[in-house]
């Protein structure tokens, strides 16, 4: 405990010592620094800075894609509207819906199959890894038209299997999953599942770092297995945990491609798939609003940003790094 205070101490000196002024070597090594990553730099400011700036400007006007000329500055008129739209609220309320739904089956199912991967019990294990990963890989648009057929009502063999329980899944009074508005986010969610093998690689490289020998340990002290992910892997893993958890929420509020391709931007006849990018989709570009799209994008913007602050802020309860000291 002594020594980590005394690196401390001795980093608060060196941060309050003056600078001293760089040598013409390391202003060299500077220039060619900025040299090197200025195309980065120019990409990100023509193709990202830019355009977010003027997505803001475009938030305080009336402007219409058929008719930009007629733009006129309406001050905050949009974001007003996107507030009060009940439109907004019911795709975010589904949004939510969704992501309470499909975003703890998709971390601990990766989690489990990285478990599974990571078992010395396991045969192939780098066959499994292939198999369990190349769906992934699967272009999106073609792997929803695969499991629009694999879900059919009539013919889909998901339905044919429930029907092995007994259970009615084909026929009229069958299970039509893209027709139901409860049934279609658990399509959602099996469309999502499916490619859930870039969260388990992330899983399974952060399993393979924790040290052998604290299992060991663990087992020597009569450890079980449920002890052992309890005590030893789950708070070494909660770091790779949180960043699949961050990430997976983001995802969850950007969620498009699959409902745009099964409904388009009319959406689910009952409003089950209108999610937050679904609805602002349809305002700035099926009706060319892009003023109040605008707004809605820094809606959205805003709600990520928000809970992607909270996250954090629950982190420090239950993320551990192996390296901090108490």
């Amino acid at each position: 405990m002594s020594d980590f205070t005394e690196a401390i101490r001795e980093a608060r000196r060196e941060r309050r010592a003056p600078k001293r002024p760089a040598s013409p070597m390391q202003r060299r090594e500077a220039r060619w620094g900025y040299a090197f990553i200025s195309p980065w730099l120019i990409g990100f400011v023509l193709f990202s800075m830019l355009p977010i700036l003027a997505s803001l400007v475009f938030s305080t006007l009336d402007f219409q894609l058929t008719a930009p000329e007629e733009a006129a500055f309406v001050g905050a008129s949009n974001w007003e509207r996107a507030l009060s739209d009940p439109d907004t609220w019911t795709s975010l309320l589904v949004t939510l819906r969704f992501s309470i739904l499909f975003l703890p089956l998709s971390l601990i199912f990766a989690l489990g199959l990285a478990l599974l991967l990571n078992s010395a019990h396991l045969k192939a294990t780098n066959l499994f890894r292939v198999l369990f990963y190349a769906p992934s890989m699967v272009p999106l648009v073609a792997g929803i038209i695969i499991w629009q057929q694999v879900l059919n009502p009539q013919t889909g063999w998901v339905n044919r299997l429930i029907e092995l329980t007994g259970v009615q899944a084909t026929g009229t009074g069958g299970l039509r999953w893209f027709d139901n508005p409860v049934l279609v986010l658990f399509a959602f969610s099996f469309i999502g599942l499916w490619g859930v093998g870039g969260t388990m690689l992330v899983n399974l490289a952060g399993l393979q770092s924790i040290p052998t020998e604290l299992y060991e340990a663990a087992s020597l002290d009569g450890a079980g297995w449920w002890r052992r992910l309890r005590s030893v892997t789950l708070p070494l893993l909660s770091p790779v945990m949180f960043f699949n958890l961050v990430i997976g929420s983001v995802g969850i509020l950007q969620y498009f491609v699959v409902p745009w391709v099964l409904f388009g931007d009319s959406g689910h006849p009952d409003g089950a798939s209108r999610f937050l990018l679904i609805h602002f989709y349809q305002q700035a570009f099926a009706f060319g609003n892009m003023g109040y799209g605008a707004a809605l994008a820094w809606f959205i913007f805003i709600v990520v940003a928000a809970l992607t602050a909270v996250l954090f802020g629950t982190a420090r309860y239950w993320v551990h790094y192996g390296s901090e000291r108490p």
